[in-house]
């Protein structure tokens, strides 16, 4: 029973990953017909366009489609961690800062070694 459940979801991912290419899919096993009987520029035959502005079309309502169906997410209802989203002000002075004083110290070191290891050698 589980196996069933996971083949359904496996297959209803796939779908919905594949249902963006669905347009360039029908475009290529329909190309004839397409080409025929759906071409916006039949009358314009020196374009060659053979269908790829019907595809164009079909691709372009399928992105706005995509864009219409996203949900609109409100970020001042989430606020993150802690950090309540809140507008801050700034205030402008035209005192000059101070520099600070920062001190680096250079803790590296390198532990040179003269001697290269070598695997042990097998004689047979």
């Amino acid at each position: 029973m589980k196996t069933i459940w996971a083949h359904i979801f496996i297959l209803l991912y796939i779908t919905a990953m594949l249902r963006p290419v669905m347009p360039l899919a029908n475009y290529l096993i329909n190309q004839d017909y397409i080409a025929e009987f759906l071409c916006i520029n039949k009358d314009k035959p020196e374009l060659e366009c053979n269908g790829k502005c019907y595809l164009a079309e079909q691709l372009k309502k399928a992105s706005e489609e995509k864009e219409k169906n996203l949900p609109a997410i409100a970020m001042e209802e989430y606020p993150i961690g802690i950090i309540l989203l809140t507008s801050f002000q700034t205030i402008e002075t035209t005192e000059t800062p101070q520099k600070a004083n920062f001190h680096y110290t250079n803790s590296y070191t390198f532990s040179y070694l003269n001697s290269v290891f070598h695997p042990p050698s097998f004689t047979s």
